[in-house]
């Protein structure tokens, strides 16, 4: 077992180093990032391809659980790192996040990231989306995938923005392609984006 997990990851290694990210910095990202004291990790926007027969409230059910496992998954890096001493930002905890959210009614009411920011009393917000070809979890994954919704190839196109809310700007993107052998939960997902996409990330202080 522990044999098969090491070339999984070796797998993950060759397929992140094997092409290169999309990577946008503005120019006071680094100072503007570290000037943070409160960040929040909003829910993600998810998407699973779907095949000819899947039911699109099978589909929109399971892209909702996989919005907050995903979310969780990438509060959970984040809080890692800080007590690792990367990160100097405290990191809102997610259920208070996703609390003020709801009350706001978003996601069903569109807001632009600075009035998210204002919704959430936060001086930074990390944000993302996630095109999946297969769900990555339990449950409603195997209803879709009983319907034809599962796509042969593990594959995933994910973007993280951070946005500063002192200055209503964007400041970071990590935008990059993903295929292969990923794992095939959330953690394995996220643990393999976030360690590529935090190299070049403006809060990692190491």
């Amino acid at each position: 077992m522990k044999t098969i997990v090491q070339l999984t990851f070796i797998s993950i290694a060759l397929i992140i180093l094997s092409s290169c990210a999309k990577i946008f910095y503005s120019a006071d990202a680094i100072p503007l990032a570290h000037a943070q004291n409160t960040i929040a990790i909003i829910p993600p926007t998810v998407s699973i391809a779907a095949g000819r027969k899947t039911d699109a409230d099978a589909i929109k059910e399971q892209q909702k659980t996989e919005s907050l496992n995903f979310q969780k998954e990438m509060y959970a890096w984040m809080l890692k790192r800080k007590m690792q001493g990367g990160i100097t930002q405290e990191i809102q905890d997610v259920e208070t996040t996703n609390s003020k959210l709801k009350k706001a009614g978003y996601p069903e009411t569109p807001m632009s990231p600075s009035e998210i920011c204002v919704v959430l009393g936060v001086d930074g917000i990390m944000g993302s989306n996630y095109a999946l070809s297969k769900p990555m979890s339990d449950g409603a994954a195997v209803a879709v995938a009983l319907l034809g919704g599962a796509g042969a190839t593990n594959e995933v196109r994910v973007s993280i923005n951070i946005n500063d809310c002192t200055n209503k700007k964007l400041i970071w993107n990590y935008d990059h392609k993903y295929s292969g052998g990923l794992g095939s939960s959330p953690s394995q997902l996220i643990d393999a984006i976030m360690r590529q996409a935090s190299k070049k990330m403006p809060y990692i202080t190491q």
